[in-house]
């Protein structure tokens, strides 16, 4: 007992004179450096890039649209065509969007988690859609899920037909939306400590009660960004559709290749219209993404 006492003194002693000797973050010291200039010059350039880059080619393609006048705009914006192709670009990506954000969970989680030979290489192929330009995605699509051709051939007798259809261009947007969600997720599944799902198997939770309460909360601010990217990328996509989907009239007709239609019939103030309602939309998705990337930095007490 008394070495205990003893003991607990000492500790008490030692937190007093640490608390009486200065800290080094609250001594004085001299202002830090910065490595690049100061704020009023590195604001002045970032300002000048981002107007010569962003913001002069979006005013461009507003006044252009403002040229054609409100009755020009609105006639081209909901053509019955134009409009068809709304479904196949923001629908069909809905839907690639939230397939990914499913099995873009899994493959990062194994990717995480697991330890099998080939690993490297199969986290490597994840970033394949990145690296490999959109037109060749989109003939290998083809070669691979034409009816007479590799998958196809399979597919034919199940009277299940890819490419140049609706889903082929799901398969394609799926493509290149699966590494949004798995490299968004991945970071945060490698911060997850095994030793709260292992408290929680202690407890008693079986294996979903462990991933609907334990693991899923934490993943979910993540999988809606990831998801909400992909989402984003499949809604502009044009190199891996345009050759997949076959450009059916008012079926597989993308709201990119209708711009590419404007422009090719000198419609150059209806291709600005067009242009715009998916600027629109890009501005309203990245709104979206950033919201839920500071939700999930205030869950995670991110400042």
């Amino acid at each position: 007992m008394q070495e205990r006492m003893g003991c607990n003194f000492v500790i008490a002693v030692s937190v007093s004179i640490e608390s009486l000797s200065p800290h080094p973050m609250t001594s004085p010291s001299r202002p830090r450096k910065h490595a690049l200039p100061g704020l009023g010059l590195t604001l002045g350039y970032s300002v000048v890039y981002l107007s010569l880059i962003v913001l002069v080619p979006f005013s461009a393609l507003f006044l252009k649209t403002a040229a054609g006048g409100w009755e020009h705009f609105w006639g081209t914006i909901t053509a019955p065509r134009v409009v068809a192709s709304y479904w196949a670009s923001f629908g069909i990506s809905f839907f690639a969007a939230v397939v990914n954000g499913v099995f873009g969970v899994i493959a990062a989680w194994v990717l995480v988690r697991y330890r099998f030979p080939g690993r490297r290489i199969l986290d490597a192929m994840v970033d394949l859609p990145f690296a490999l330009p959109t037109a060749v995605a989109g003939i290998a699509l083809t070669a691979l899920y034409a009816p007479n051709d590799w998958i196809g051939t399979y597919l034919k007798p199940f009277g299940i037909q890819v490419a140049f259809t609706q889903l082929g261009i799901f398969v394609a947007l799926t493509f290149i939306g699966l590494p949004f969600v798995v490299r968004t997720v991945q970071p945060v599944i490698q911060d997850l400590a095994l030793e709260v799902e292992e408290a929680a198997a202690c407890l008693g939770a079986n294996r979903w009660h462990t991933f609907r309460r334990v693991i899923l909360p934490t993943l979910l601010p993540s999988i809606l960004t990831g998801v909400t990217l992909a989402y984003g990328r499949a809604v502009g996509e044009f190199g891996s559709v345009v050759f997949i989907s076959g450009n059916l009239p008012f079926k597989t007709e993308i709201t990119p290749l209708m711009i590419i239609s404007k422009l090719e019939q000198y419609d150059y103030t209806g291709a600005a219209a067009i242009g715009f309602v998916m600027l629109v939309a890009s501005f309203l998705i990245l709104i979206v993404s950033n919201s839920l990337q500071s939700w999930h930095n205030r869950r995670l007490g991110i400042s």
